[in-house]
């Protein structure tokens, strides 16, 4: 009994404040430069993860480096990071060990991204608006954590906040998904999602400062 109302305060904790949305056709904006703005977003399970695939789109106009995916643990600053160097340059962080991936500049519009990584071979793979940038090797072994903080919007360098507003996003993203096996890369198309850890067709979330949600203007 215990044990029961122990778990039910946990979920009451856990879901103050959270909204549980389908959010196809739709996109988170951070539309200016802060420390403050960002959305958390709650995992549909939590483990620990010895391979993932990570997708998401995104749209900017910053020639400054910049977080798209941060994802912290207790114990482990960058445990999972999506971080951009700058245009055309992307920095993989697992372990806060980075796989850096340097591709060609691309055009002026929105981008999709795609990367996945196994640890029984420590390869990571890398593939932006449909095409690979090839692949790097990084943390052969190691095992993700599972109790995280995930974050859009912000670079975190400490559990869920060390916010610095040089490296936050500004613009959009949207449909993030998050699985916890690695999926074939070349066969994913610009309207997948279903992700088994993060999902945005049934997305858990946390919005906090300065974001708007609005339809999206590119398909």
């Amino acid at each position: 009994m215990g044990k029961l109302l122990l778990g039910v305060l946990f979920f009451l904790v856990l879901s103050e404040g959270m909204t549980h949305s389908d959010l196809r056709g739709k996109v988170f904006i951070f539309p200016q430069e802060s420390n403050t703005a960002y959305v958390s977003l709650i995992p549909n399970m939590r483990k620990p993860l010895k391979s993932f695939t990570l997708c998401l789109k995104g749209f900017t106009d910053l020639t400054r480096p910049y977080s798209l995916f941060s994802y912290n643990t207790r114990s482990q600053d960058n445990e999972l990071l999506l971080f951009v160097n700058k245009m055309g340059e992307y920095g993989l962080y697992l372990g806060n060990a980075e796989a850096l991936f340097k591709g060609p500049q691309t055009s002026y519009g929105p981008i999709h991204l795609c990367v996945s990584w196994e640890s029984v071979s420590g390869i990571a793979e890398l593939w932006v608006n449909g095409k690979p940038l090839g692949r790097k090797g990084v943390r052969k072994g190691y095992t993700l954590g599972a109790e995280a903080k995930i974050i859009l919007g912000q670079e975190q360098d400490s559990y869920g906040g060390g916010f610095d507003a040089k490296q936050s996003f500004v613009g959009e993203i949207w449909d993030v998904s998050l699985w916890d096996h690695v999926l074939p890369l070349k066969y994913m198309c610009a309207s997948c999602h279903g992700g088994n850890v993060i999902d945005w067709q049934g997305l858990n979330y946390v919005d906090n400062g300065y974001v708007v949600i609005k339809n999206k203007m590119w398909f």
